[in-house]
């Protein structure tokens, strides 16, 4: 059966103002065939009001499942691709009102956040997956992205997330996978789609994207988004976002194309320093001292029973601030030359600046035990001024051949990388003032943190040639290969304050060849099943994360590089005419090199393991023509497998860890829509379990919170259609208004609470 759905894009009118992103899909049933079965277009065309026209043979296209990923790296279908790769795509983050990459990773299991030490927060886009730290693990169009920003979708045509070790894809560090972000190009089409909404905390935001063919094989196109909010349940925050986003393409269509991009991003806002653990269930008091007064007895008892605060307490100063500049501009050049040969070219600039003031929290007094109106909490104040540059060429050749009866998908290239990072350290003078406990005053009169001199400098030059081959050995069965070496260059330098006046600077360097490597074979079981079993591996070197050398431990020039080698087997299904994906997979991956100290000799040693471990379930797609839904689960059995730390040189107790922090035993989460006529109505729920803390043998935690609790939130989306260019959507998030925790800091004394129920109403437009 074949059938066409029209575009409505092609009905332009010259309304280039309105909004982009978030045009989500509502149906309307008269629009369809009457004779529409499981196999017609009917439910493209119910999925999205704004398709391009397209010829669909004997299945349809869900808006939430993709066959293909964008990088050119993975040559093969995801059916059959062997590897976890979860593709979220604009339609899911348009029905959910995501806006940001850490609303939109929320649709996949084993992500969780990440929150700064003690007095001080974590910046930017910071998370873990598959219990290892991922927040240097992010590119955009496969390009390392750098900087202490937290990124918007405005931009975004889809977000592909990557699982488990990928030094071959990527290079260094990607031990825990990697997340590819895929940039809106011009295409040869005119369109505007757009989006104004306003909801809780003063919440307004406008985004627009809009493409123009200017001539025949050129076209232009422009996003960008403006948004102006606080942060429901929290009065004293502010965030600020503006961004453009213009492209240009030449020779679209043609066997030549070239594309040059860039991305604008300005965020002014006020940080959060979080909330005192004060309260919540489990929360824990040290111990006083045996022989400690009575007075500080009755003050312990009198923490350890205390009720939380209000949570929309600021600690902060109206002072504070976060301002982030973070430009990119990129020129990519596409060849086809015959015999399904691409050569590309693609360059880039990005430069990303953080300056940021910001009080943190630490310590509870309790003045008089008996009096809670008396009670302080000791303030810190931060500040931090840092710039990320970045220039990158890659170089990639992607062709299809046959040796010895055998067909060949190869991509091979050549990438070159220069990386920079600057960080300058300040010093706050004077005394600063502790807060009230229960009503801190966000006008007190704070010390301004001053910069002092010091900080880091440092540097990272990447030289990497790769290969990565899909070998066809029969028409059921495929062996994928691929071996990247490179060699990095890092370079730091220290700058410190000397205790006797002045500065001092401490330079270190290293550099080596490094070797990453995958290796795969999948059956077709049918047309429409793969099973697979995968092995790769990554190399995380020393300063790679963080561009700062140190003279021993774990960042020490010496060091070996740590080694993540990772084991898959699973099996991905397409099913009801291909509508709907299904994937499962069992994974196991090992860290080996992590700093640790020897039992007998108590010296430092490379001897520490970490180990996780699980299955990974996911669903994408169409259940009926109207019916769609995406979902995941994954287990996470996390292990540190002999790793000892010592207190001191002098101090033979050795403490023993056994576990890793906010590796929650499993998660899931699930988000389904339906259509009927012009309404569309959708839901979704999110669930993370309990995510360790403490996670030494036989120690407790010694103040704070040992545990994040377990949580699970529920989202509703409503929606109705006006007419063929407007719709209405009605998003509720956290609907039963559960209190949670959404993140807690490594001391277990400060946290951040999950926004309460909120409620954004959006008006969205097409043509």
């Amino acid at each position: 059966m074949s059938r066409y759905i029209k575009s409505r894009k092609h009905a332009v009118a010259p309304l280039a103002a309105l909004a982009a992103s978030l045009t989500f899909p509502v149906a309307h049933a008269a629009d369809a065939p009457a004779t529409a079965d499981a196999g017609s277009t009917t439910a493209a065309a119910a999925a999205s009001p704004y398709l391009p026209q397209v010829k669909i043979e004997g299945s349809a296209q869900s808006d939430y499942k993709a066959d293909k990923s964008a990088s050119s790296k993975l040559t093969q279908p995801l059916l059959e691709t062997p590897k976890t790769i979860s593709v979220i795509k604009k339609e899911v983050l348009r029905e959910q009102g995501a806006v940001s990459l850490i609303e939109a990773l929320q649709n996949t299991p084993g992500i969780t956040m990440q929150l700064g030490e003690n007095g001080n927060t974590s910046a930017g886009d910071t998370f873990q997956m598959r219990g290892f730290s991922a927040s240097t693990s992010t590119f955009v169009d496969g390009i390392r992205d750098l900087g202490a920003v937290t990124r918007d979708v405005f931009n975004l045509e889809q977000i592909e997330v990557v699982k488990g070790p990928a030094g071959a894809d990527t290079g260094r560090g990607a031990s825990a996978g990697y997340i590819n972000l895929i940039t809106k190009l011009p295409q040869i089409d005119n369109s505007i789609d757009g989006t104004i909404s306003v909801g809780d905390a003063s919440r307004k935001r406008a985004s627009v994207d809009v493409n123009q063919k200017v001539a025949d094989n050129t076209a232009v196109r422009l996003n960008a988004v403006w948004q102006d909010n606080g942060v429901p349940g929290r009065s004293a925050i502010e965030r600020k976002t503006y961004g453009v986003a213009p492209s240009i393409g030449f020779g679209l269509n043609t066997a030549t194309r070239f594309f040059l991009y860039s991305q604008h991003v300005r965020q002014d806002g006020r940080p959060d320093g979080g909330l005192p653990a004060i309260g919540w269930p489990a929360y824990s008091v040290a111990a006083p001292a045996a022989n400690a007064s009575q007075l500080d007895k009755d003050r312990a008892a009198a923490l350890a029973v205390a009720p939380k605060v209000d949570r929309d307490n600021f600690y902060g100063s109206y002072g504070d601030k976060e301002k982030v500049k973070a430009d990119m501009v990129t020129a990519k050049l596409e060849m086809d030359l015959g015999g399904d040969t691409t050569v590309r070219n693609i360059s880039r600039y990005g430069r990303t600046h953080m300056d940021r003031i910001l009080t943190g929290i630490i310590g509870i007094t309790a003045v008089d035990p008996t009096n809670r109106d008396t009670w302080t909490i000791a303030r810190s104040r931060q500040g931090v001024d840092q710039t990320n540059e970045i220039l990158a060429n890659q170089t990639s050749l992607n062709t299809s051949f046959r040796t010895a009866g055998l067909k060949h998908d190869l991509s091979t290239g050549v990438e070159l990388m220069y990386e920079r990072q600057e960080t300058l350290n300040f010093t706050t003078t004077g005394t600063i003032p502790a807060a009230n406990l229960y009503n801190p005053n966000p006008n007190d009169a704070l010390p301004m943190p001053v910069r002092n001199g010091s900080g880091n400098e440092g540097s990272t030059t990447t030289t990497a040639i790769y290969a990565l081959d899909t070998l066809s050995v029969t028409d059921a069965l495929k062996l994928t290969l691929g071996l990247r070496t490179e060699h990095y260059n890092v370079r730091t330098t220290t700058t410190a304050v000397a205790t006797t006046g002045g500065l001092t600077a401490t330079k270190f360097s290293a550099g080596k060849w490094i070797t990453s490597w995958n290796a795969a074979a999948l059956y077709k079981l049918a047309e429409n099943g793969t099973a697979y079993v995968a092995a790769a591996n990554s190399l995380t070197p020393p300063g790679s994360g963080n561009f700062v050398l140190s003279a021993t431990g774990q960042q020490a020039g010496t060091a070996d590089a740590q080694e993540t080698k990772n084991y898959e087997l699973g099996t991905k299904w397409d099913l009801l005419n291909k509508r709907l994906n299904l994937t499962a997979a069992l994974y196991r991956s090992e860290n080996d090199g992590v700093v640790s100290v020897d039992p007998i000799t108590n010296l430092s040693t490379q001897g520490g393991k970490v180990r996780v471990q699980g299955i990974e379930l996911a669903a994408v797609g169409q259940l009926t023509n109207f019916w769609q839904v995406t979902a995941g689960v994954q287990t996470m059995d996390a292990k540190a497998l002999n790793q000892r730390a010592a207190s001191t040189a002098t101090n033979p107790n050795q403490v023993v860890t056994d576990g890793i922090r906010w590796t929650p035993k499993w998660s899931a989460t699930v988000w389904t829509s339906y259509q009927w006529n012009d309404i569309t109505v959708a839901g979704g729920v999110r669930h993370v379990a309990e995510q360790k803390r403490v996670v030494t043998v036989g120690q407790p935690a010694a103040t704070g919170l040992g545990t994040l609790p377990d949580y699970t939130v529920v989202d509703l989306m409503g929606a109705y259609r006006v007419n063929k260019n407007v719709s209405l959507q009605l998003n509720v998030t956290n609907l039963f208004d559960k209190d949670y925790m959404s993140s807690l800091n490594n001391g277990g004394g400060r946290l951040v609470l999950g926004a309460p129920r909120a409620v954004t109403l959006m008006a969205n437009i097409g043509f």
